[in-house]
């Protein structure tokens, strides 16, 4: 009895011991994703008023939550007995962010519409409701697709290792892509918040100590719109990089088009080319469809 009761101690510390190691190379292998994640979802979580940043966030992270729930069975089971079908949605998943950064790159350098000042700045309950909800619906799809490939990504590592390992890495890396990810967001957006608190705090103290807070609180105040902005870049070019990753890991022929350019290059050209196809299909379409209407 004893030595039953001890050999399955040996064997979960066993398991343990894997998945603890396995973990820590899947977190290598998809730690550029998991960078790309942060900068794409910090950018989709500002923007709001600021009593409504943390809401606003806590919803995009209950359904990312939800999305890793869908996802972890569908992978486990698609890697079991239809293993052909995962590139496929790779690129799927790939076009969708490929066209979000275009789409998001054309505002930059391209006269566009704005939506009217008195839809962006309106008080209106409704309408500041509808804006979020449509904001927290595009950060959910992109989540989405972003865990796509850090399951697939992860999965990968551990595809030789048995069932029970591969339930506990993958399920590991994909909590640390949404506690981890929205958790930094959430700092990140309320960092004017604590750098008025310690300008606040400062007013208590004398010496160094009040001019140490209120240098270091008015630095988080000012910096924060240039974090925002900057953020915004370089989630639309990690939109574009992951994409067209995708497309280059995934696709032969693609692959020896940018096999001569630096990796995050190909990458990006790919993504660039790929994203203004698809938003061009997209403005075909619309254009068709109105004049239908």
């Amino acid at each position: 009895m004893a030595s039953g009761f001890f050999a399955i101690l040996d064997d979960l510390a066993v398991l343990l011991d894997d998945t603890a190691t396995m973990s820590k190379v899947a977190a290598k292998k998809t730690a550029a994703i998991l960078g790309d994640d942060l900068a794409v979802n910090a950018e989709k979580a500002t923007g709001f008023h600021a009593s409504r940043e943390l809401p606003v966030i806590w919803a995009i992270t209950k359904g990312a939550v939800i999305n890793k729930v869908i996802l972890l069975p569908l992978a486990f089971l698609l890697s079991a007995f239809a293993p052909w079908l995962i590139v496929p949605i790779l690129i799927v998943g790939g076009t969708y962010l490929c066209f979000e950064g275009a789409e998001k790159a054309l505002e930059w350098v391209l006269p566009h519409q704005h939506a009217p000042v008195a839809a962006r700045e309106s008080s209106e309950p409704k309408v500041i409701l509808s804006m979020e909800a449509s904001k927290i619906k595009s950060a959910i799809r992109t989540d989405f697709i972003l865990s796509i490939e850090i399951v697939v990504i992860t999965l990968g590592t551990v595809i030789e290792e048995t069932f029970m390992v591969q339930v506990l890495v993958v399920s590991a890396i994909a909590l640390l892509a949404t506690v981890g990810v929205y958790g930094v967001v959430a700092l990140l957006v309320r960092m004017d918040d604590f750098g008025f608190r310690l300008i606040t705090r400062s007013k208590d103290q004398t010496g160094f100590s009040r001019s140490a807070l209120k240098a270091i609180g008015s630095a988080l105040v000012s910096s924060l719109p240039y974090i925002i902005r900057v953020l915004g870049v370089v989630g639309t070019i990690a939109m574009l990089l992951v994409g067209g990753g995708i497309y280059v890991h995934n696709i032969e022929s693609i692959h020896h088009v940018v096999e001569k350019l630096p990796a995050l290059l190909g990458d990006l050209t790919i993504g660039l080319v790929v994203g203004l196809i698809a938003v061009g299909c997209m403005t075909l379409y619309h254009r068709i469809q109105s004049k239908r209407a």
